[in-house]
């Protein structure tokens, strides 16, 4: 099986870590190299199985320590052009790819999907190997048809539920920022991922909600939102529960018919 270790998910920083055959990738590197090396120890991931960091965005949430793991763990970062260019790595080895390319690493299959996000050139991850497929979706303000076919063939979901609209009204946001959040290149709310899963619903596939607000949304809101729209049971939903919080979950392959495949050759 594929495992899949949510180090860090959130305003505060995000990291997220995929293994598979002894092998893994690291997506988003967020937090500092200390905390996030202690963070794998805590998760059993060995720092050696690592092979590259996969990088969304330039946000510091996101690259904070990107520059300082790829150097300490002498793995090469992958991001588009535009991310690389607006983000400040320091001495890296820098691969590039285009949003319009599929590309490998070790047994990872990988697919960048467009996010719609106030960033340079962000992306998603759609995630393949032999054993499993992940979507990992955040800092979108909207899923478009390619995100919601990567969600609907995956086995499992780590997939923004960044706010509460009740919440973000009523809460310390002034109305420009609040305005900037809801807007199409802000964030995914409690409702919107809610509907975008139930759209694309599997019963086998693992929901993990991430980059949830501290300030606007709350786990059991989050859980609770989702569960009452696509009728997956709350415990079956899962998420960070406080700062420092880090998950290990399972990703376990379907059976499915022949299909293309997400990751198939692009017109």
């Amino acid at each position: 099986m594929m495992e899949v270790h949510v180090l860090a998910s959130g305003s505060d920083g995000n990291c997220t870590v995929v293994e598979c055959d002894g092998e893994a990738v690291m997506i988003d590197a967020g937090l500092s190299c200390r905390t996030l090396m202690s963070y794998m120890d805590r998760e059993g991931v060995d720092p050696r199985m690592i092979k590259s960091i996969l990088v969304t965005h330039e946000h510091a949430d996101h690259v904070k320590g990107v520059g300082p793991m790829a150097r300490r763990l002498g793995v090469p970062v992958m991001c588009t052009l535009g991310t690389f260019q607006a983000s400040s790595m320091g001495a890296v080895d820098y691969i590039p790819y285009d949003l319009k390319d599929c590309f490998s690493v070790g047994p990872f299959r990988v697919v960048p999907l467009p996010t719609y996000h106030d960033a340079a050139e962000p992306n998603a991850f759609f995630v393949e190997t032999d054993k499993g497929k992940l979507a990992v979706v955040t800092d979108t303000g909207k899923f478009d048809f390619r995100i919601e076919h990567a969600l609907k063939s995956c086995d499992a979901a780590v997939v923004e539920a960044n706010y509460d609209l009740e919440m973000l009204h009523n809460g310390p946001y002034p109305p420009s920022l609040q305005r900037r959040i809801e807007g199409e290149k802000g964030h995914m709310w409690n409702r919107d991922t809610g509907m975008a899963l139930k759209r694309t619903m599997s019963d086998a596939r693992k929901i993990f909600l991430a980059h949830l607000s501290r300030t606007n949304n709350e786990p059991d809101v989050a859980r609770e939102t989702v569960a009452n729209i696509t009728g997956v049971r709350r415990l079956k939903i899962d998420c960070l529960e406080f700062q420092g919080d880090t998950r290990t979950f399972k990703v376990k392959g379907r059976r499915r018919p022949p299909s293309r495949s997400l990751s198939a050759p692009r017109p």
